[in-house]
């Protein structure tokens, strides 16, 4: 029976105190680690919502007339940095697909390699490796036109477009095919500790129709021709698959994606503060009483 004293009682509160000691200390980490998400995410927010806004300001426009006429109406007949989005057009013949038929591009790039495993003898396992791997390039100038206009007298040239940045490539072809476990491959591996598995090859294209945006230099070469070329100050020269409208999509997304995580993170460290500051005060009752 415990004691008339209440010894025995007060060896009890402190047990459960030193119990929850560990447990407060993982609340508490949880509190600080939310708090330090939710910073970090707001932040990123805001960085977002500042590159958001400077892609806004950037003048948008379509290889039409209007954009004709703007150029002809200044000075240098040329706009330092504009988005202009259009379809891709070869001006002569278009490149043709290695791999697919009836597929043509005005950029192309082949990639053929070897994949082997080779032993290795200090962890006991094969191990993989790329050899022989070979990459062609190849390119003929191409414009962007308005959407839907198959034969246009307005069109805007694109100026050395490898040198521009961006994923505008497009997957056409992948393939991958084993090797064969002849009797020469057989005696290479016993012989070198390597074997061939398997050989890859893949084709990747910038499609005649595709819609691109492209972010750079507009100037006016005569007549109705324009060209796109890389900034000289400096500024990105870029090309985006796909509409202006879609890229500015992506971005509106990934900066409310991160202000959503900042606001999940906020709410969830606020939310376990509220409910310790609560458990708090009602052991303070508990041990007034």
């Amino acid at each position: 029976e415990a004691a008339p004293d209440g010894r025995c009682g007060c060896f009890h509160f402190t047990e459960t105190d030193m119990g929850d000691s560990p447990i407060n200390s993982l609340v508490l980490l949880g509190i600080g680690s939310s708090f330090a998400f939710s910073g970090v995410f707001y932040h990123l927010y805001k960085e977002k919502k500042k590159e958001l806004q400077k892609l806004k300001e950037i003048p948008f426009f379509k290889p039409d007339h209007h954009l004709l006429n703007v150029l002809n109406s200044t000075s240098q007949k040329r706009l330092q940095y504009v988005a202009v989005e259009g379809q891709v057009q070869a001006d002569g013949e278009p490149l043709a697909s290695q791999f697919v038929p009836q597929c043509f591009g005005v950029l192309q790039k082949i990639v053929v390699g070897d994949h082997w495993k080779y032993w290795n003898a200090a962890t006991g396992t094969w191990n993989s490796r790329t050899r022989n791997m070979k990459e062609t390039n190849n390119s003929v100038p191409f414009s962007l036109i308005s959407a839907g206009s198959f034969i246009s007298d307005v069109c805007v040239k694109v100026h050395k477009p490898l040198e521009a940045s961006g994923c505008f490539l497009e997957r056409v072809h992948f393939r991958t095919k084993r090797a064969e476990e002849g009797l020469m491959n057989v005696v290479v591996s016993e012989l070198t500790g390597e074997k061939p598995v398997a050989k890859e090859e893949r084709e990747e294209m910038l499609r005649v129709g595709t819609t691109v945006t492209g972010f750079g230099e507009v100037v006016l070469e005569g007549g109705h021709s324009m060209r796109l070329q890389a900034p000289p100050d400096g500024r990105s020269y870029v090309l985006v698959p796909g509409d202006y409208r879609s890229f500015i999509d992506r971005h509106e997304a990934s900066a409310s994606m991160w202000r959503a995580l900042a606001a999940a993170t906020g709410i969830t460290g606020t939310s376990i503060l509220l409910c310790l500051l609560y458990n708090l005060s009602g052991k303070q009752d508990d041990r007034k009483k």
